[in-house]
C-alpha cells in the first residue's frame, strides 16, 4: 500500500508543546466508524461514562529513561561530538543506539560522556549498521542506570525539541502514572492523560485496570523512508504479558467486556501476545509488529491514543483500526476544531471498523 495514502497537512500551530493541566483535562474525540454520529467531542475526563463495566483497561507501565546522551570521541589529538539515542536494551551493559554524526564513529572505538566536567561512563562501539550503533558500557545494570541518569537527558520527541529546549518541568511530564519499568526511549503518550482522579473514576465505574509492558524504542520516531507499507522495516521492542495479565483479560472478554488499550504500545505488546484464536498468552521477548489496513485484530476492542504524524507507522495502525476513511475524516474534524496533537496533545478513543474488529470469544 501506497504510503502517500497516510498523508494530510497539519499546521505547525497544532503540535502541543506543553501537556493540558490538569492530565485529564485534554480534549477527547470518539471516534466510532458504524455510529450515527461517528465523532463526538468529549473530554479526557469523561472516559468513564464512554466504557462500561466489566470492560478492561490495558495500560503500559514502562518508565522513560533519559536515553539521550552526547558523547566525546577522541582519535588522535582529535576531538568529535557524538549524539546518542539508546533504543533497545540489549545486555546488562549493552545497548542499540542511533549516532548522530554516524560517518564520525567505527566499530571498535570508544566514547565518553561527561558530567561536571569530568568522564562519568563510557562505551564501545561495534555492529555499526549506518547510524545504529551496538554500545558496550564500562558498568552494568543498575550501575549503568544510575550512570545514564547522571548524563543523560530526557528524549523528547524531535518535534518538541525543535522548537523548545527541553527542561525540569519534561522529567515529570513525559512519564506516565503508571511508569514502573525503566527501558522506554519514548512515552506511552495516551498514558499521559492519566490522573489519579480519573482512575478512581474508572474503577467506581467497574472498570478493571491492567497493566502489560512494551519498552518504546526511538524507532518511533523516525520517518517512514519507503514507497510502500510492504518495504517499511519496524525496529524490534522488548515488552512482557504476565500470564496473570493474560487470564485476567482473557477472562474479562469471555464476561462480555471488551478490551480497551491505553495506547499503541499496549495495543501492539497485546495483539503480539494473542493468536488468532483471540486468546492472549503470557509473552516475553521481542516484537516488530507493523500494523497496516487489512490486518484483523485479535483481542483489542477500543483504542485510545494521542494524535500522530503524517504518513507514520502509528497513524497507518489506527487507519487499520477504525479505517482509512474514517480517520482522515477525524484528523480533518481535530485540525478544523483546534485539537493539539502528538506526544503533549489531546487524544482520541476509537471504535473499530467492522472488517478489522476483533473476534469475540465463547462466553464463559
Amino acid at each position: 500500500m501506497l504510503v502517500d495514502a497516510f498523508d494530510f497537512t497539519l499546521p505547525e500551530s497544532a503540535i502541543a508543546l506543553r501537556p493540558a493541566s490538569p492530565r485529564d483535562a485534554a480534549r477527547l474525540l470518539a471516534v466510532d466508524p458504524g455510529a450515527p454520529r461517528p465523532l463526538v467531542d468529549r473530554a479526557v475526563r469523561d472516559l468513564p461514562t464512554l466504557l462500561q463495566p466489566g470492560d478492561a483497561l490495558v495500560v503500559n507501565d514502562t518508565r522513560v529513561v533519559p536515553a539521550r546522551l552526547f558523547g566525546i570521541r577522541r582519535r588522535g589529538g582529535h576531538v568529535a561530538r557524538i549524539e546518542v539515542t539508546l533504543h533497545r536494551r540489549d545486555a546488562a551493559d549493552r545497548w542499540r543506539a542511533f549516532v548522530r554524526p554516524a560517518k564520525r564513529l567505527a566499530d571498535g572505538e570508544a566514547l565518553d560522556f561527561e558530567a561536571g566536567g569530568a568522564v562519568a561512563l563510557s562505551a564501545r562501539a561495534s555492529d555499526k549498521d549506518g547510524g545504529e550503533v551496538s554500545l558496550t558500557f564500562d558498568r552494568a545494570g543498575d550501575e549503568l542506570d544510575a550512570a545514564t541518569a547522571l548524563v543523560g537527558r530526557m528524549p523528547l520527541p524531535p518535534y518538541i525539541e525543535h522548537r523548545r529546549a527541553g527542561d525540569d518541568a519534561d522529567a515529570s511530564d513525559y512519564q506516565t502514572l503508571f511508569a514502573a519499568r525503566p527501558g522506554a526511549v519514548a512515552a506511552p503518550t495516551a498514558g499521559l492523560h492519566f490522573t489519579p482522579d480519573l482512575v478512581d473514576a474508572l474503577r467506581a465505574r467497574g472498570v478493571a485496570l491492567h497493566r502489560v509492558t512494551l519498552h518504546v524504542g526511538a524507532g518511533t520516531f523516525l520517518p517512514v523512508k519507503a514507497d510502500t507499507t510492504e518495504e517499511h522495516r519496524m525496529h524490534g521492542e522488548i515488552g512482557t504479558v504476565s500470564a496473570e495479565t493474560a487470564d485476567a483479560l482473557n477472562a474479562a472478554r469471555r464476561r462480555g467486556g471488551r478490551l480497551v488499550s491505553v495506547g499503541t504500545t499496549s495495543l501492539r505488546i497485546l495483539e503480539s501476545a494473542a493468536g488468532e484464536d483471540g486468546i492472549i498468552r503470557p509473552f516475553a521477548g521481542e516484537t516488530s509488529i507493523f500494523i497496516t489496513p487489512g490486518y484483523r485484530f485479535r483481542c483489542v476492542d477500543r483504542l485510545m491514543t494521542n494524535f500522530h504524524l503524517p504518513r507514520s507507522t502509528l497513524f497507518m495502525l489506527v487507519s487499520a483500526f477504525s479505517g482509512l476513511d474514517a480517520m482522515q475524516a477525524a484528523y480533518a474534524h481535530a485540525i478544523g476544531a483546534g485539537y493539539r496533537f502528538y506526544s503533549y496533545g489531546d487524544a482520541s478513543l476509537l471504535a473499530p471498523a467492522a472488517d478489522s474488529a476483533a473476534p469475540r470469544p465463547d462466553p464463559a
